[in-house]
């Protein structure tokens, strides 16, 4: 039985750790679903190496246990969101790491946008900011139900509730959103443009009149300022 104060080692690392091609995969896969270490890569792993162990000897009976067995195998995948209904045992051989990364509580925080990036979801997580069924739960790693996904959100008294608040606002969609607006302003000026234009050929029309009248009413002046002055008599001296 063991001690109980002891915990038992839920994950079995690889058998050959120091294969290159295997370390490139780990570290992408790593980065891509924020996770703090390579244990985390190992438990998820190896729950699925535990049913896809327990589907394989399952495949290879026929008996009335083993068929029970299969059903609750199945019924448990499919609620955990890991296979569709109407799936059988083989496509339990057929998942791969990435489908269990997914279902996730970190991973799926990410994905309803709840948060804007794997780390940020994770730092909610940690930080008691999310519920699921109105119950705290601090464990990235935690395997999300489609039942209990319905139910998940941001705790009511966390200030993070608020559509409003600044970790909750994406950079990239405020951007985007500026951006528009910026063009539907720039749109009013060149809708507005071809009444400017219409109005600048009427204004075009009407000084040539203007002009003209304008020197008409110049040339009497004109005249009447070449007509040379009248000579005044000359004083008479005494």
């Amino acid at each position: 039985m063991g001690d109980p104060k002891k915990l038992k080692k839920k994950y079995s690392g690889p058998r050959h750790p120091w294969t290159k091609s295997v370390l490139d995969v780990e570290r992408v896969i790593k980065k891509e679903y924020g996770l703090s270490n390579k244990r985390e890569l190992f438990k998820a792993d190896s729950f699925l190496k535990k049913y896809k162990d327990l589907a394989k000897k399952l495949i290879a009976s026929t008996t009335e246990q083993s068929q029970k067995e299969e059903k609750q195998v199945l019924d448990k995948m499919q609620r955990l969101g890991l296979l569709s209904m109407g799936s059988k045992l083989d496509d339990v051989l057929g998942l791969e790491l990435k489908d269990a990364l997914e279902r996730r509580l970190q991973s799926i925080v990410f994905r309803k946008g709840l948060a804007r990036s794997m780390k940020q979801a994770r730092q909610f997580i940690t930080h008691r900011h999310i519920t699921i069924n109105d119950k705290e739960i601090t464990a990235p790693s935690y395997i999300v139900s489609l039942e209990e996904e319905n139910h998940l959100n941001f705790k009511s008294k966390s200030t993070l509730a608020d559509e409003g608040h600044p970790e909750r606002v994406d950079p990239a969609e405020q951007i985007r959103k500026e951006a528009e607006a910026i063009k539907a302003k720039e749109a009013k000026p060149e809708e507005a443009a071809p009444e400017t234009k219409e109005k600048v050929e009427d204004v075009k029309e009407e000084q040539p009149a203007a002009q003209v009248e304008a020197k008409s009413e110049e040339t009497p002046k004109e005249e009447k300022s070449e007509e040379k002055p009248q000579e005044k008599p000359e004083e008479v001296k005494e």
